[in-house]
């Protein structure tokens, strides 16, 4: 098995109580960075039912997702090179299907910050959120012509109308709690959302919420949900259940 489940690097000044991996029965775990920089776990699970966990305390800042209006769009031949894998097509983002749609749709609007807040708000209006349809395979075409899906699909299809449009884009994955927000609060399960390279920097967009939000625990990013799977298996096997639960905590002493 391939894990997905720690906390990124870049949040490690702020971890308080790291979050150790944890298995039962004990098996060896090999940890290492993928291409991406995230980091991952390697394990080999014996025959039987095997149960993982891991729990942290982040110390979170307390501000809310950036919002920066006046960043800019580059010019593909600007872009720097590490960028340039977020502008092509994956798995779950063809934008060959969708390039068509999103320059009808988003061509005329105005360049940078405002043109990927566009994208989020269609997403956000054109995607109905339905924990209950979701489904592994939902590609951002799919989430479109369905207009049904949970987070993964709603940062799926934001991040492949952004390719389209030349904007660099990539997968994040993590934990959002309800810090700031008011009940009733939804089913706990790990978060999706996007980053877009804007101003020489990459920007948090989250068209599945389409607020800025208090708190987001970043654990991996890629070029879409295959990169960051929290889990990748290889042979037969079944998920008997997972629970994952993020919330806000008195301060440590």
């Amino acid at each position: 098995m391939l894990l997905m489940l720690n906390i990124h690097y870049s949040h490690a000044n702020e971890i308080v109580k790291p979050d150790f991996l944890v298995t039962a029965p004990t098996v060896l775990i090999t940890p290492y960075r993928d291409g991406f920089g995230n980091w991952c776990s390697r394990l080999e699970a014996p025959a039987g039912r095997i149960r993982i966990s891991t729990s942290a305390i982040v110390r979170s800042t307390g501000i809310k997702d950036l919002v920066a209006p006046m960043a800019r769009q580059h010019p593909i031949w600007e872009l720097p090179e590490e960028t340039l894998v977020y502008l092509l097509g994956s798995r779950y983002c063809e934008t060959d299907l969708l390039a068509d749609f999103a320059w009808r749709q988003f061509g005329t609007t105005p360049l940078g910050w405002h043109r990927v807040q566009a994208i989020c708000d269609f997403v956000h209006s054109h995607i109905r959120f339905d924990y209950m349809q979701a489904r592994p395979t939902r590609t951002a075409k799919e989430a479109f012509n369905e207009r049904v899906g949970v987070c993964r699909d709603f940062a799926h299809l934001g991040i492949a109308l952004c390719r389209c449009l030349n904007i660099p884009a990539r997968y994040c994955t993590g934990y959002l709690g309800d810090v700031g927000m008011s009940p009733p609060f939804g089913e706990m399960d790990f978060a999706g959302w996007f980053e877009a390279f804007l101003g020489g920097q990459w920007y948090t967009f989250d068209p599945r919420n389409n607020i800025p939000r208090i708190g987001r625990i970043l654990i991996a990013r890629g070029r879409d949900a295959v990169d960051v799977a929290i889990s990748t298996t290889f042979g037969p096997n079944s998920l008997s259940s997972f629970k994952v639960i993020c919330e806000e905590v008195s301060r440590p002493d």
